[in-house]
């Protein structure tokens, strides 16, 4: 996937505005469909249903004939699978989106002749200015999509088959361990800070809502205060983004075999005096990036079982060094082994992905 900036005109934005509201306007209304239906019938409404159902609200609504049919049903494939996530424990129940929580719209097929020098054609707004960095093969861009976030617009770009590459050849491996105090330690001895971006920034982000809950309701006043605890909110969410691509990256770039943890990162949430910390070190977004930025350099990502990686010894040993989480130092008292217990994870994850590809191969 690529993402490129966007540079619509003040028309083009107004359009793309009301865009966003009709399809929230969609996605609410098909939502209480789906809940009224279910009180009255005991039985749920299924995506065929609600979609065939778009040429009688077109019909009812003119102003929908202003949105791209497929964006229409777009809207729909997103609350279905708001539905099966919710279904299979992996979210909570589907809630109704406010104009701060529906901000991008999808075009599912896309054509090579959407795009033509510096501009992406989006239907029903029209040829938009887009500010392309790097070239691209625009015959294998599948789904477009728009969205606005943090003030500004973007278009993320993704092909439907991705180019086979060949896998290299192993010659360097790295074992990381991930935390709260350094995000990574590798079992090479190397940290990654954690910048914890958001609780830097929780001093600035109360006094935004604190303004926010003193502004009335309806007002504009309440409107910009609420766009700028937004705005705030965007900026904290691309730092940590940029900082775990440098970080996904820098790795990718020097090892040919990662191992990771494969941390049950929604169970450790309901942690409640750990879930900020580990929610704001982004975990699993961090595995997302590492695992496309291999997949694409042929390199290897190998995720392994994270149970006593920290408390048996790298040494040789294998002794079991029970320690609770404000025990930075692992001390073995059977080999005298002294070393930073992430390092010691590390260590014992990268053998662990090194055994685990011996066995596949």
């Amino acid at each position: 996937m690529l993402r490129f900036r966007l540079k619509p005109t003040k028309e083009q934005e107004q359009k793309l505005f009301y865009t966003f509201y009709l399809c929230r306007k969609l996605y609410n209304q098909a939502l209480e469909e789906r809940i009224t239906y279910y009180r009255e019938k005991g039985i749920s409404i299924r995506y065929t249903d609600q979609q065939n159902q778009l040429p009688t609200w077109k019909q009812e609504h003119p102003e929908y004939k202003e949105v791209h049919s497929q964006v229409l049903q777009n809207v729909l494939q997103r609350l279905d699978q708001a539905f099966v996530n919710f279904f299979e424990k992996r979210a909570r129940f589907p809630k109704f989106k406010n104009k701060f929580m529906f901000r991008s719209i999808t075009y599912p097929q896309a054509r090579a002749r959407y795009f033509h020098e510096n501009q992406v054609y989006l239907p029903k707004i029209g040829w938009v200015r887009m500010m392309a960095h790097q070239p691209f093969d625009a015959a294998s861009v599948k789904i477009i999509n728009v969205k606005f976030h943090d003030g500004r617009w973007d278009v993320n770009l993704t092909y439907g088959t991705e180019a086979v590459v060949s896998r290299t050849e192993i010659q360097n491996a790295v074992g990381i361990d991930l935390g709260v105090l350094s995000l990574i330690a590798t079992s090479e001895g190397e940290f990654f800070e954690n910048p914890q971006w958001l609780q830097k920034s929780e001093g600035r982000l109360k006094r935004k809502q604190r303004q926010l809950s003193r502004k009335k309701k309806g007002s504009k006043n309440r409107e910009k205060a609420k766009q700028k605890l937004q705005c705030l909110h965007d900026h904290v969410a691309n730092q940590r983004k940029d900082h775990l691509h440098k970080i996904s990256r820098s790795l990718v770039d020097r090892y040919d075999l990662i191992c990771m943890e494969d941390l049950p990162v929604t169970g450790m949430m309901k942690n409640d005096r750990l879930a900020k910390s580990i929610a704001n070190a982004s975990w699993g977004k961090l595995a997302t990036y590492l695992e496309y930025k291999a997949k694409n350099a042929g390199k290897h990502l190998i995720t392994v079982p994270p149970h006593y990686t920290s408390q048996r010894c790298s040494g040789g040993c294998g002794t079991i060094v029970k320690k609770n989480l404000s025990v930075r130092l692992h001390q073995c008292p059977t080999c005298g082994l002294e070393i930073d217990r992430d390092v010691n994870a590390a260590i014992n994850i990268l053998h662990r992905g090194l055994e685990i590809r011996h066995q596949a191969s």
